[in-house]
């Protein structure tokens, strides 16, 4: 009895995340819906990119209806930990220290990190080192801000999102911006502003994955095998080049 009574107040195993997934039939995303090539509303107000276009295809292999959770990027990470999604996919950068507190992937797109500049300004701002003394665009919280934090001496300015330091930046209130690589094309050219492609940042090769909570062993297995799938059968490089034009799962050379 005694056994019997220690076992019944004993807590139980929570159960991997693959299982509750597979219970639900429905994988939750967190996704911001604002961070256009990668995600945003388009027609009719559906969510499109190629940050959409990986989730659906990891939720089917999965066998499991990708449901979006829309959140302002300032709270993804927070949101994730709290429950209110199972999965970032987002363009979350890996990082240390961001590993501290999550699980990842295996990397499914890699990149860098690229200047953007005023096209009438020829100043050859060619690393971070070149920045110093100069005021340098950032979005509060990005991986970029902490980038741009590592050399002392940059101004770091930090806004809401790419619209305020474009619109800085073409006013000459700031001398430069800091972004991904793979945005740089659609950023200038929406942007309408007289804007230009600066130097893409040596030793800042980035590798994206996909976030999760810890102590999802089975989770992680199958997700990563999910990944190595659509690397395997190219609907990874496929989705890439219709977004980029070049296919980005693979790093750079």
């Amino acid at each position: 009895m005694a056994a019997a009574a220690l076992m019944s107040t004993s807590p139980a195993h929570a159960a991997d995340l693959l299982d509750n997934v597979k219970s639900a039939g429905v994988l939750k995303i967190g996704i911001e819906g604002t961070y256009p090539p990668f995600n945003y509303r388009g027609t009719g107000g559906q969510l499109e990119g190629f940050d959409v276009d990986v989730a659906k295809a990891i939720a089917q292999r999965l066998g499991v209806k990708a449901q979006f959770v829309t959140t302002e990027w300032s709270g993804i990470i927070g949101g994730l930990l709290a429950g209110k999604f199972d999965v970032i996919v987002n363009q979350v950068t890996i990082t240390d220290k961001r590993k501290e507190s999550l699980d990842f992937s295996q990397p499914y797109t890699y990149s860098a990190a690229q200047l953007i500049r005023r096209k009438d300004d020829n100043r050859e701002f060619n690393t971070l080192d070149a920045l110093k003394g100069h005021k340098l665009g950032v979005s509060l919280g990005s991986n970029y801000a902490d980038i741009a934090k590592t050399v002392p001496g940059i101004d770091v300015r930090t806004y809401p999102g790419a619209p305020e330091y474009l619109s800085d930046l073409a006013a000459s209130r700031i001398d430069a911006a800091l972004n991904d690589q793979l945005m740089m094309a659609y950023l200038i050219k929406t942007s309408k502003l007289p804007l230009k492609p600066g130097a893409v940042l040596p030793g800042t090769s980035q590798a994206v994955g996909i976030p999760f909570r810890k102590g999802n062993p089975k989770f992680a297995k199958a997700i990563d095998d999910a990944l190595s799938e659509m690397k395997k059968d190219g609907t990874l490089a496929k989705l890439s080049e219709a977004s980029f034009g070049k296919d980005t799962s693979k790093p750079a050379q």
